[in-house]
């Protein structure tokens, strides 16, 4: 029987500064989209991702693929993993609440570990796991407030985009370390994101117009942290992570956003941090010994 993949103390710190290098990102973005339109949003953030990945992949002097099958890989991932998730629940979230919005998207992390159940040996769905997922799942829902639920629809096309996103990343996970974890971080991240790049500009030539460049600073400053750092950074993370441990541990950074999101709100905006959610934290953190307990143990 295959060895279990686990989350590692280093993959665990790498796992926890990803999520808040993720959970930031909500603040730029939303200060970024008071000034341009949503479509032209990620566009910017595939596009300076992608250009200092390949700057770094030049300067390192990385091998860069020639493969057609490993550039096929590339616009899948950038579809799977870019695309479709960023372009479906940025046009969701202007239909449905922000609290549902960050509880559907926490479902990441339970599509994920079923999706690497269901394709990978060494990554199965225990009994611990399916307790630490489901304690996380709680944790974050309490957090934003489980009353938020009471508005869920599955007839509402919005919350279905976002419940597609969420599949669309779990799938990304299992395709990534399917056909791209024999590469480099680096060029793995620049090669999706080029694949992004190629898929979203004309939708957003056709949505927005040509993106413009006078931009106030602030606005350039916040592109610049979910570009440089929330992209490019999280990125080179992201497939270091996936690395050590595999397509459903690097899902569960999604129950790790939401909180810090709402903390960096409540910091940053002056928006209220609600009571219950330190309850939440606690259930999340519970949630996830148990998860990393039983990586250790099965």
């Amino acid at each position: 029987m295959a060895k279990q993949k686990h989350l590692s103390p280093k993959a665990w710190a790498e796992l926890l500064l990803l999520g808040v290098i993720w959970g930031a990102s909500f603040v730029s973005i939303r200060i970024a989209l008071d000034t341009i339109p949503v479509m032209t949003s990620v566009f910017h953030r595939v596009f300076w991702a992608m250009l200092a990945l390949w700057f770094v992949v030049f300067f390192r002097k990385l091998p860069v693929p020639r493969s057609p099958r490993v550039w096929f890989a590339f616009g899948v991932m950038g579809l799977l993993n870019n695309a479709i998730p960023f372009s479906l629940m940025a046009w969701g979230q202007l239909y449905i609440e922000t609290g549902l919005t960050s509880i559907l998207n926490a479902m990441t992390a339970i599509f994920g570990v079923v999706t690497a159940a269901l394709f990978f040996r060494d990554e199965r769905l225990t009994r611990s796991r399916v307790v630490g997922v489901g304690l996380g799942f709680l944790g974050v829902s309490i957090a934003i407030g489980i009353r938020n639920f009471a508005s869920f629809d599955l007839q509402s096309a919005a919350q279905l985009a976002i419940i597609a996103g969420t599949i669309s990343y779990a799938l990304a996970g299992a395709w990534a370390r399917v056909t791209l974890s024999d590469l480099s971080p680096v060029v793995a991240a620049a090669g999706m994101l080029t694949g992004s790049t190629v898929l979203i500009l004309p939708v957003t030539l056709m949505v927005d117009g040509v993106p413009r460049l006078d931009l106030p600073l602030i606005t350039w400053t916040a592109i610049g942290y979910y570009a440089l750092i929330a992209t490019t950074g999280a990125y080179l993370l992201y497939y270091r992570v996936l690395a050590m441990a595999g397509a459903g541990n690097l899902m569960l950074v999604t129950l790790i956003i939401p909180p810090v999101a709402i903390a960096l709100g409540a910091v940053l905006r002056d928006e209220a941090l609600p009571p219950q959610a330190f309850l939440g934290f606690a259930i999340l953190a519970l949630g996830l010994l148990i998860l990393n307990r039983s990586g250790t143990r099965d």
